[in-house]
């Protein structure tokens, strides 16, 4: 292809969680959070992403009691919240536009209940983001990322309890109050999507409590309607508080494929394709689609919904489309007779065109461009990337350095299509790679599973110095955004 083009001031940079990347679990006022539940399971197969997730009662219990943070990698990340300063350094030193982190809810209320925030909560972000400012970054600001305080999942089952939507409202507020001079951009709910992949970790919802399977979807889909109504009631506050504001939604773009052009696999890859745009299309549309109302419907699904619950979802639209994108999928009538293939619990048919990650997860490249035109012809309003990378195995050589070129090939592509789909008509506001630097899976809870540009000395059991070095892709990406993708 020739010469790609990007628009000025398009926001190139990098993204983050502070669930997988600050530490500092118990420290400053800290509440505990699911994430904090999360433990290293070498036992588990990397690919068995449904074992790797999952959280039970007795889980959460034992973490309870549990002082080190040995197999809880979430609970150390990378100690961000010590060194972000000098991550910040490497972030400008790269050129970053942008930054995408969150905000850990229980920094600010630690139980997620309390009358009065945690000041020292409140102070280490005000910090960040004047750094952020005085390198010339943006700050990118997810409120939930994945953090929920564990204190609602055993005390409130989590976002069953519509009490909830009161308690991150407020949270939402104090944030928009204190950082309303120093954040534009926000984002309500990580891949709001991903409820029904790992619900405890989204909603805090615990399966084993609920008799059946049924009854667990009920929770969840409710669950999932309480955050709808937060999201929708926190963009309504952020716009008021910060008159400049933008709100995004955040969603995993999941597309799927029909595995031949029979008309029954490509019914089976419309619904799939469908059921993924349902999170959008309530949150940018601003109403439930009539296909998943006639789903509860038929299932006896029954949603509680308070008077003027769908009048709020259909004032408090959000300003643009925030999403990831790893990876696609094929569907097929034939499916139980296909080799599979899986990443972050999305399973499906192999694609024989399509190389695949140490982890499980299929390359496709011309896939982000699919994505992008899809979204943006379906909702006509600004995209932003704000996840896509490649998790890998990183060798240091003798002199120290990494040649990660496999991770420069792999962005190299995607960005390619992302110039493919702006030329075609699509608005896109920025990339945000995940992840930046070195932090802890969130899937696998591991280090080396290696994402960044940056190496950062740690290793699964938290052994190593924690020095951070720069990868070959770093001067890589380096040229991509000072020539704005010229390069």
């Amino acid at each position: 292809m020739g010469k790609i083009s990007f628009p000025k001031g398009f926001l190139w940079g990098g993204a983050i969680a502070a669930n997988q990347a600050e530490g500092a679990w118990n420290i400053d006022g800290k509440g505990m959070s699911v994430a904090d539940v999360a433990m290293y399971k070498p036992h588990i197969d990397i690919k068995d992403y449904v074992n790797q997730w999952y959280v039970g009662l007795k889980d959460i219990e034992n973490s309870m009691k549990a002082k080190e943070d040995t197999y809880y990698p979430k609970r150390r990340g990378i100690d961000f919240y010590h060194h972000y300063k000098e991550d910040i350094a490497l972030f400008k030193e790269m050129g970053f536009k942008t930054l995408r982190v969150s905000i850990a809810w229980t920094r600010i209320f630690p139980n997620g209940n309390e009358e009065k925030p945690n000041e020292k909560g409140l102070q280490f972000y005000e910090e960040l983001f004047k750094e952020l400012r005085a390198n010339n970054i943006e700050p990118l600001v997810t409120l939930s990322h994945y953090e929920m305080p564990i204190y609602l999942v055993n005390h409130y089952d989590g976002w069953v309890s519509r009490e909830l939507v009161d308690m991150f409202v407020k949270y939402a507020k104090v944030c928009f109050d204190r950082y309303k001079d120093l954040v534009k951009y926000w984002l309500t709910f990580n891949e709001i999507d991903s409820v029904f992949r790992h619900p405890f970790t989204t909603v805090g919802v615990v399966e084993e409590k609920y008799a059946n399977k049924k009854e667990a979807e009920k929770a969840i889909y409710q669950a999932l309607h309480h955050q709808f109504i937060a999201s929708a009631l926190a963009t309504q506050y952020c716009h008021e508080i910060i008159p400049n504001s933008q709100v995004g939604c955040m969603v995993t773009k999941t597309l799927t494929y029909p595995e031949t052009c029979n008309p029954d696999d490509i019914i089976l890859a419309q619904r799939d394709n469908r059921n993924n745009f349902v999170y959008t299309d309530v949150q940018v549309l601003g109403e439930y689609p009539r296909h998943l109302l006639n789903y509860f419907n038929k299932n006896n699904i029954d949603v509680k919904m308070n008077e003027g619950d769908e009048a709020i979802l259909k004032q408090y639209t959000v300003d643009f489309i925030s999403f990831s994108y790893y990876m696609s999928m094929v569907q097929s009538i034939n499916a139980e007779n296909r080799e599979k293939v899986g990443g972050n619990l999305v399973t499906g048919v192999k694609n024989p065109y399509l190389p695949i990650s140490e982890w499980g997860w299929q390359v496709d490249p011309k896939g982000l461009r699919v994505s992008l035109i899809d979204l943006y012809d379906r909702y006509r309003k600004p995209l932003w990337i704000v996840e896509n990378g490649i998790g890998a195995y990183d060798k240091i050589e003798e002199d120290g350095s990494i040649n990660d070129d496999y991770r420069i090939e792999y962005f190299r592509k995607h960005f390619e299509q992302i110039a493919l789909a702006i030329d075609e008509g699509v608005e896109c506001m920025g990339y945000t790679s995940w992840a930046c630097i070195d932090i802890v899976s969130a899937s696998t809870s591991q280090m080396s599973k290696r994402y960044g540009f940056i190496y950062v000395d740690a290793d699964d059991l938290g052994n190593g110095t924690y020095k951070r070095s720069r990868k070959k892709s770093f001067y890589w990406y380096k040229n991509v955004i000072k020539s704005n993708g010229l390069d």
